[in-house]
Parts: structure tokens; C-alpha cells; sequence
């Protein structure tokens, strides 16, 4: 994002010498120097001067000149009927946008037309259609600082869903924010942490919308006291700067955003928190790597919804895991009832594919923005609820009872829209045929002199042939003559002497009657009065239905629910997922299932898992490709869907709900912030140790692999320890470093797992079955085979793997003799010292050089590299 973009460079050094509509255009740069300004000139979006040669380059559209009494300047514009394609490019490039508009018509100008910026387009305040994600949130964040806690506002200004919090550490902040994900962030200019994500626009915001008292009264504008929705002042400064912005992006402050109707205020610690790490390893909502041919996620495998609205409540859902056993509880009674009455299910989904994104709808219409299709869709949604309720009478599940009750059929609006608006509208609401007919009388006259009018011309060709007996004569009408009579110029002798010129063309004459004048005139008045009677009759019916916005977003938020549930429900009976117990200790599942993985594949073998106080660490082994990732990330899937409110899959489940999902599954290097592989791996270790609770489940794959074996020996049984000892999270540690499978036995809390596998000298044989007890081998070198790895390479490897373990016998061999002495010999080692390794020669020299290498925590392509400078040596 371009900062400052400033005002562009004038044209003229004295302000006083540019024309007076270069003049507005400047002034409003300079007004807001944040943006990039768009400047209406007729039927374009204007840029003008260096704006113009960057806006060109941008979009890649003709670079003009515009010449007036100043000079010659660059210019480059957009069309408006396009404009919003052009837009989303300028903010994919790091651009907000002010669109100026004429606000004025220009007949009516005495001078030059005015102008005003009435929207700034920002990535974190879009309301455009055409610019929204329809099937997820789009949140603009506010980020406030006082000495005791961090306040956090999250604002969907396309919606209307609005969330605040509020933290004491930095931690803390950047786990919300990864939470909502927002699009873009406003802070205080003097802000000393920065905890949004790289993609997200942050800019500092006017330091006066962050003042308490300012803040305290627009909150109150909105929503009522802030003492009874809000629980500290850093909270009410972050709500009251976002409400300033959102206003300020609408085209001024103290727009009043009519449709913000809720602020709801969450503890952090009322949902399972999921990081930006966890989400990205456990494949939520982005594909991260691939599985067979499909790109799925485990929403996509979720999302059954059938509207917009809950396919958005759906990834709410998702991000906010329960944590309260009996709102959990009330989720998986609707889920079970839907499970079990497939002809209820079926009714209510195909009803609610008919369902329109009334959400943003009703905050187009609050906003005056909305056409009378955007009307009709909002009945459209309105007309299905009654047929809802039906669907709904005759379930018991305490949770569908209460959307049943929350589905206010608003038989007013209906009404209203119903009899006043017509069922196929004109898109544009001053060009007429928006109203129906009937709705108001007076419109209804004058659409029915109009109609007279235009009857009487058609008939005025035939009754003027005769007349004239010209047969070629013809009635005609244009924008800017109006209504002609038209005739040849080898007809003009017969032409009547009430025929006044009109229009001469090069082989015809036009004329006009007083007759036809007086129509004319007579359709023009009607037309002209009627078509801005449409308009006031349509704005006040938008108004009114603006009025009930709070009403319509109670409505949408129950059929966004309701479509949810209804699309679990279809999940779990098309799927074969089971209900899960929850409540007790632990996290314990039979027969349980990666959910995404095996949409995926045509087999799948499920595996049990058992973690709960008693034991608590799982220590997993097992060769590469066993199976390990698939199954830790398996097993906190499960846990995320039993606290969404999901059935799961599995035989049978129950699940204590955990408090956080802490993942460090894999790791690649932070390139441009300057960080390796292994720093990134020890910096979110360091998130996990110190973030983690006795409450929490724990992912730990493959820790200390970045570094050398010793070294990430030692860190992963220090992290061991650690996590059994002062944690006591529930843990899942899959490694290659077999030595932790002894540090389990010594562990009370602790326990070994793997996955076996039947290895010949050619291939490797995976079962995918979890079983107590640790790994006995790690078959590196077969899968190396399998991955394609060359098989000079592959056999090189086998025979200096043959070396080395005979190297290990000699030496064990010679330990044993010594230690049977009574006194070592005075040139042996101590009994206690490591064993000699490294003698004079180079093949002892080479088995020193393979015992480093661990082969089984290695790339194949950092296996192919270091056996390839290995064979280099030896030739």
C-alpha cells in the first residue's frame, strides 16, 4: 500500500490559474491525500497528471491527454458501467480508492458540476457485490492500546457483524486476529505492535476518532450505553475509531450506518482457539497440500450448505469451536434430528437454496443503494420462510425449536414489497418499470395518459397516409427531436400546410403537427412526472423495508443457522459419522477417521486414538508414509468437529473439550523476514510452551529436524519433559528419533505409538494400523526407492548402511570385551567415554561420516545430495 500517496503534482504553480473543475479535483486529492481519486466526468472515472500515468499502468488502459486553458495534461479514466472491475485491481495492488461523483446534474450547474467523494473503497470495507467473497466474511479490524489490555474490533460493513474483545498480551491479540482474518486494519498513529497478518492493508487512523469521549459517544450513537455492552476502555475506543472509519469509507463522518443494529462483546476463552498456524496445518479452510487429485479442505467437505448465509455461519462455526459442553450438546440434538427424518431434511434444504443473501441485502438497502431486485430477492427469501416453519413443526431438539421461533415470517414487508413493487423490475430505478401497477394512483394516471398518448401516435402513421396519401410517410421518434413525421423528398408537394419543418435530412423531410406537439408534450409531462413518481415511491418503499433491517438480520441470522445444521445433518447421514459423547477426560475415539483424506481415497483404514490424563503424551514412530501426520491431524479434526457442534468420523467418539489446538506439523523457511527453517519451527515451539494448557491438545511433528541430530535430540526430549511435566497438555509427538520412545517408558503420563510396516530389501509394505509400543525400523532406504530416487543411488545407500551397521557391532563387540576386564588397558578408553569411531584409514573415516547422517529424518532430495557427495569421495 502507497501510504501517502499525497496530492498529485499541479499543473499550474498558481492554484488560481487552473480551471475551476481541475481545481475540485485537486481539492479533493489533497482532501484525501489516502487514496487513489476517481473523478466523475460524465460517463468515466477521470485520473489526471502522474494519478493518470500510474492508473494507466495499473490497468493497463490508454494513457491520454487532456488539453484546456492551462496546458496539456497525462489523463486516463474507466468507464463507470465497469468500474468496479477496474477498482479491485487498483486494490489487489495495495490501493484504496475515493470515488468522486457528480452529485449534481448538469443541467442544473451554473457553473461547473459538483462533486463529492461518496464512498472510499478499502479492502476491509467493501459492500459491492461484485467485489465480495459471497460465501465468506470480510472484516475490517481496529487495534487500540492502553497501559492494562489491548482493545479488538472487528467490523463486516457488508453485513453488519460486529465483535469486540479485549487482551492483556501481544500473544493474545495475534490469536483473535488470526481468528477473524480481517482484510484490513486501522490503528493509532502511535501503535507499537503490529500484530496482523503480512496480507492484511494496516494504516494508522485520525488519532481523534480514538479519543475516549469520542469513541464513548458514537458507540452510544449506535448501540446504547457502551457500560452495558463493552468491559474495558480500550474496547470502546477500538469499537468507536471503527464505527469513525466505516462512517468515513461511506463518504463523510457521521454517515450513520443505520443497519448496525448488534455489537456483540466475546471473551476469547468462550471458543476453542484455533492460530494461524493450526488453521494452515489443519487444512480448515486452504488446501496446503495435496490429497490424490482433489483440492479439498475440511470445509469443503462440510459444506453442504444451500445459501450464502450458511455457508458463512458455516466458517464461523469452524473458527470458533465451543467450549461449553451444553451449547455443544443443543448443536448435536439438531444434527441428530435432521439425521433422522430424511424427508424434513430434504424439504428444508431445497427451500433454503431459495434463500438470498439477505444479510448484505438488507445493508445494501439500508444504504440506499439497493435496486427493486434487490427488493424482490429479499420477498423472494421472505416468501420461503412460512413453508420453513412447516418443515419444522414437528421436531423437539430444543435448538430447532428456537430458530422456529426466530423465523419471523415479516408479513408486512412482504406485503410491502409485494403490492408495490413489480415482479421483474427495470435494474435502474429512474428509468421507470419498477413500480407495480396499482400501487398508487396517481402514477397510475399519468402511466395511463402516457400510454394514451403513445396509443393516439401509433395510430397517426395510418390516419396521415390517408390524409395525405403519401404511402411512404412514416411517425418516427428520436432523444433529441422527439416525435417526426417523415417524407421523401419526392413526396414533399403533398405535404399538408399545418406540416411544420422539423428536420432536414439529405432525401427526406421531418415536420411536426400542433397536434402532435401537444402530445408530445402531453406523453414528456406524463413520462417525465411519472418516472419521478416511480423513484419517490421507490424510495420510500426502500426506506420502510430499511426500517425493519434489525428484524430482516434476526431472520437471516436463524436461516444461516438452520442451514447449517440442516447440511451437518446431511453430512453425517450420507457419511456414516457418529454422534460424540461429550464430556470426561480426554479425547477417546474408536474406529476414528481423517475426514478430508479419505473423501480422497478409496480406502481408508481407521485407527482408534486414547489420550486423557492417565496418558496423556503419545510418543508416535514409524516409518515415512506410515501414516503419523495423517493421524495426529486426524485426531484433532475430530476434536474441532465434536466442538463445532458436528457428528464425526468414527465409530464412536467422546471428546472433553479442549481449550486450543497447538500444531507444529512441518515448516519451511520465512524468506523474506529473514528466518530459516529451524527458526521458524523454534519460534512456534516457543508459541506452543508457552501458550499451552493443561486443557490444551498438542501436535508435535518431527521437532529438532532443522537442525543437526544431536542438537534435535536434545530439544525434542527437553520439549518432552517440559510438556509432560509442566504442562500436561493432551500430546501427540510423532518423530524419527527412536531414543524418545525410552524417554516415554520413563515418562508415569507417557506412552509409545506406531505404525508398523513389513520391509523387504526391495519395498516397504505400510498397514496404517496405530498400535502401543514403538517402532522397531524406518525402512528409509526402501522409500527412497519407492519415491524414485535412482537405484545406483538407492543401492549406494544399502551397502554404506551394511558399513555402518557393521562399524556399530565392532565397536559394541569391543565395548564388551573391555568392560569384562577388570582394569582397562592403559591405551583403551575410559569405560564411560563414547566409542572410538574415527581410525586412519577412510572407509573408518566414512562409517564416522554415515553414523551423523540420519537417513530417516532426511528429504529425498537431501538424501540424493548427500549420498551424491558420499560416492564423490569414495571414487
Amino acid at each position: 500500500m502507497d501510504a501517502a500517496l499525497g496530492p498529485p503534482e499541479k499543473m499550474a504553480e498558481n492554484e488560481d490559474d487552473l480551471t475551476p473543475m481541475m481545481s475540485q479535483y485537486f481539492e479533493l486529492c489533497g482532501e484525501y491525500d489516502d487514496s487513489l481519486v476517481l473523478f466523475q466526468v460524465g460517463d468515466f472515472y477521470e485520473t489526471f497528471c502522474e494519478a493518470a500515468e500510474r492508473t494507466a499502468r495499473l490497468l493497463e488502459i490508454a494513457l491520454t491527454q487532456r488539453e484546456d486553458s492551462t496546458g496539456t495534461y497525462p489523463m486516463a479514466g474507466i468507464p463507470i458501467d465497469n468500474a468496479e472491475s477496474y477498482i479491485e485491481t487498483l486494490l489487489d495492488a495495495g490501493y484504496r480508492v475515493a470515488v468522486a461523483d457528480q452529485v449534481q446534474e448538469p443541467e442544473e450547474a451554473s457553473g461547473v458540476v459538483d462533486r463529492a467523494v461518496t464512498r472510499i473503497v478499502t479492502p476491509g470495507t467493501l459492500t459491492e457485490d461484485e467485489l465480495l467473497d459471497t460465501d465468506d466474511n470480510n472484516f475490517v479490524a481496529c487495534l487500540t492500546e492502553d497501559p492494562d489490555r489491548y482493545g479488538l474490533a472487528f467490523l463486516d460493513v457488508s453485513t453488519g457483524d460486529f465483535y469486540a474483545t479485549s487482551a492483556r498480551r501481544e500473544g493474545a491479540v495475534a490469536d483473535e486476529v488470526s481468528r477473524f482474518a480481517p482484510a484490513e486494519a486501522i490503528a493509532e498513529p502511535d501503535a507499537a505492535i503490529d500484530p496482523f497478518d503480512a496480507d492484511c492493508m494496516v494504516s494508522p487512523y485520525d488519532a481523534a476518532a480514538f479519543d475516549y469521549e469520542a469513541a464513548r459517544e458514537r458507540v452510544e450513537a449506535y448501540f446504547g450505553s457502551p457500560d452495558a455492552l463493552l468491559a474495558a476502555d480500550a474496547e470502546v475506543r477500538a469499537c468507536g475509531a471503527l464505527l469513525a472509519y466505516a462512517e468515513y469509507t461511506r463518504g463523510g463522518e457521521n454517515d450513520h450506518l443505520d443497519y448496525l443494529n448488534h455489537l456483540t462483546r466475546y471473551e476469547p476463552h468462550e471458543y476453542m482457539l484455533l492460530d494461524r498456524v493450526a488453521l494452515s496445518s489443519l487444512e480448515l479452510f486452504e488446501r496446503r497440500t495435496v490429497h490424490g487429485d482433489a483440492d479439498v479442505t475440511l470445509l469443503g467437505v462440510l459444506d453442504e450448505t444451500s445459501c450464502a448465509l450458511g455457508s458463512r455461519k458455516l466458517k464461523d462455526w469452524l473458527r470458533r469451536p465451543l467450549l461449553d459442553p451444553d451449547r455443544i450438546e443443543a448443536r448435536l440434538d439438531a444434527v441428530e434430528a435432521w439425521t433422522h427424518d430424511v424427508q424434513a431434511r430434504e424439504q428444508a434444504r431445497n427451500l433454503l437454496r431459495d434463500v438470498y443473501d439477505i444479510e448484505r441485502l438488507i445493508a445494501r438497502i439500508s444504504r440506499g443503494r439497493a435496486n427493486a431486485r434487490d427488493l424482490r430477492s429479499l420477498k423472494a427469501t421472505l416468501d420461503v420462510v412460512p413453508e420453513l416453519k412447516t418443515a419444522l413443526a414437528d421436531f423437539e431438539a430444543e435448538k430447532l425449536v428456537e430458530l422456529r421461533a426466530e423465523l419471523d415470517e415479516l408479513a408486512d414487508v412482504r406485503d410491502l414489497v409485494g403490492r408495490a413493487i413489480r415482479e421483474d423490475p427495470s435494474r435502474e430505478i429512474t428509468e421507470g418499470d419498477v413500480i407495480r401497477p396499482g400501487y398508487d394512483d396517481e402514477l397510475d394516471e399519468l402511466r395511463e395518459t402516457e400510454r394514451e398518448g403513445k396509443a393516439w401516435i401509433d395510430d397517426l402513421e395510418a390516419k396521415e397516409r390517408e390524409r395525405t396519401g403519401i404511402d411512404s410517410l412514416k411517425v418516427g421518434h428520436n432523444s433529441v427531436h422527439g416525435y417526426y413525421i417523415e417524407v421523401t423528398n419526392p413526396n414533399l408537394d403533398s405535404v399538408p400546410d399545418d406540416y411544420n419543418r422539423r428536420q432536414t435530412l439529405k432525401n427526406s423531410e421531418r415536420f411536426y403537427t400542433p397536434e402532435l406537439k401537444e402530445r408530445e408534450d402531453e406523453i414528456l409531462r406524463a413520462e417525465n412526472r411519472a418516472d419521478d413518481l416511480e423513484h419517490e415511491l421507490f424510495r420510500d418503499v426502500r426506506a420502510t423495508v430499511a426500517a425493519e433491517s434489525e428484524r430482516v438480520q434476526a431472520v437471516a441470522d436463524a436461516l444461516a443457522e438452520l442451514d447449517v445444521l440442516a447440511a451437518l445433518g446431511e453430512v453425517a447421514a450420507t457419511r456414516d459419522y457418529a454422534r460424540p459423547e461429550i464430556g470426561g477426560e480426554g479425547i477417546h475415539v474408536e474406529g476414528g477417521r481423517h475426514p478430508v483424506v479419505e473423501r480422497t481415497q478409496q480406502s481408508f483404514v481407521p485407527n482408534d486414538a486414547h489420550l486423557d490424563p492417565d496418558d496423556a503424551f503419545a510418543v508416535v514412530t514409524g516409518p515415512n508414509m506410515s501414516g503419523k501426520s495423517t493421524y495426529m491431524r486426524q485426531v484433532a479434526l475430530i476434536t474441532v468437529l465434536a466442538q463445532t457442534g458436528s457428528f464425526v468420523p468414527a465409530a464412536s467418539a467422546r471428546i472433553a473439550p479442549v481449550d486450543r489446538i497447538f500444531t507444529r506439523v512441518g515448516a519451511s523457511d520465512d524468506i523474506a523476514g529473514g528466518r530459516s527453517t529451524f527458526m521458524v519451527e523454534m519460534t512456534e515451539l516457543a508459541s506452543i510452551l508457552e501458550s499451552a494448557t493443561g486443557d490444551s491438545l498438542v501436535l508435535l511433528d518431527e521437532v529438532g529436524r532443522g537442525t543437526s541430530t544431536t542438537d534435535g535430540l536434545a530439544i525434542a526430549r527437553a520439549v518432552t519433559e517440559f510438556v509432560h511435566d509442566e504442562i500436561g497438555a493432551l500430546t501427540l509427538f510423532a518423530t524419527h528419533h527412536h531414543e524418545l520412545t525410552e524417554t516415554a517408558e520413563d515418562l508415569p503420563y507417557a506412552f509409545n505409538l506406531h505404525f508398523a510396516a513389513e520391509g523387504t530389501d526391495e519395498e516397504v509394505v505400510f498397514d496404517h494400523d496405530v498400535r502401543r509400543g514403538a517402532a522397531t525400523a524406518s525402512y528409509g532406504v526402501q522409500v527412497a526407492r519407492e519415491a524414485g530416487v535412482p537405484d545406483e543411488v538407492v543401492e549406494r545407500a544399502r551397502d554404506l548402511l551394511a558399513e555402518a551397521e557393521s562399524a556399530d557391532v565392532e565397536v559394541g563387540e569391543s565395548d564388551a570385551e573391555s568392560s569384562a576386564s577388570d582394569s582397562p588397558a592403559p591405551d583403551s578408553p575410559a569405560p564411560d567415554s563414547p566409542p572410538q569411531a574415527i581410525a586412519d584409514g577412510p572407509e573408518d573415516e566414512l562409517a564416522a561420516r554415515l553414523r551423523e547422517v540420519d537417513v530417516a529424518t532426511m528429504t529425498p532430495l537431501e538424501a540424493m545430495n548427500e549420498l551424491a557427495e558420499l560416492k564423490r569421495e569414495v571414487e
